[in-house]
């Protein structure tokens, strides 16, 4: 490792570079590695998920220097994540608009509470790929070409991967978080679908339902070290 975390001091050591615009004008941000890309980290594809985008940013500003294996895009859909909302400006799930061979154009539907009956409507989309943050991120992954893709999500707090991999069983580790092959209801349109039908190996972290500080001192420190590590977890 080139560089060693520092401690956070509010803000990010390097810039990131554009690779879209969402629905609303927005620049679609990532933040690049000095090396080959093994590695993509992403978050705020939900935009009610905000506690992913916070704890990548915490994770980046621990870095002094760009991680030299992992890129990473704290925002797929900053504009959910403005407005509070799941979907983007136009109310689609975006992690229901990839173009698999499973896409439904049924409506996507989501709890508002863990304890409540799944009755929010979100759209799927037009038609797969229809989104701009859609289609920026596939663009994205075409350019960088990672071994591996990261997916920050919550509240189920599981590490799933379908393959089990040696990133999957790192994070497991690492998190006490139990490692499942799926989160136990179909997910048409997915990222993750995406992901295994384009043969990239998709890892998705969903966090516990916690407070903000738990968040940063259980998770925070771990996204950090997969972000300066040398790709041993592969």
């Amino acid at each position: 490792m080139s560089f060693r975390a520092e401690r956070d001091i509010g803000v990010l050591h390097w810039d990131p570079t554009n690779y879209g615009l969402s629905h609303l004008g927005i620049p679609l941000e990532v933040w690049r590695p000095s090396g080959t890309c093994r590695v993509l980290i992403h978050a705020g594809i939900h935009g009610e998920e905000g506690e992913t985008t916070v704890a990548l940013s915490r994770a980046l500003r621990l870095l002094m220097e760009p991680s030299p294996h992992c890129a990473a895009v704290l925002a797929v859909n900053p504009d959910g994540l403005i407005r509070g909302t799941r979907g983007n400006a136009r109310g689609v799930d975006l992690n229901r608009n990839f173009p698999t061979s499973d896409w439904s154009p049924s409506p996507v539907l989501n709890r508002s509470t863990m304890e409540s009956p799944r009755e929010v409507e979100f759209s799927p989309g037009a038609r797969p790929g229809s989104e701009p943050e859609t289609k920026a991120l596939i663009s994205l992954i075409d350019e960088l070409k990672p071994d591996a893709v990261v997916a920050l999500h919550a509240p189920l707090a599981c590490i799933d991967d379908d393959k089990k991999g040696r990133l999957a069983h790192w994070l497991a580790e690492k998190t006490s978080l139990p490692l499942v092959s799926d989160v136990g209801y179909p997910t048409p349109g997915s990222f993750g679908t995406w992901g295994a039908e384009v043969g990239i190996d998709v890892v998705t972290y969903e966090f516990p339902l916690t407070d903000n500080d738990s968040l940063v001192r259980d998770h925070v420190p771990i996204l950090a070290e997969l972000l300066a590590g040398d790709a041993s977890w592969f």
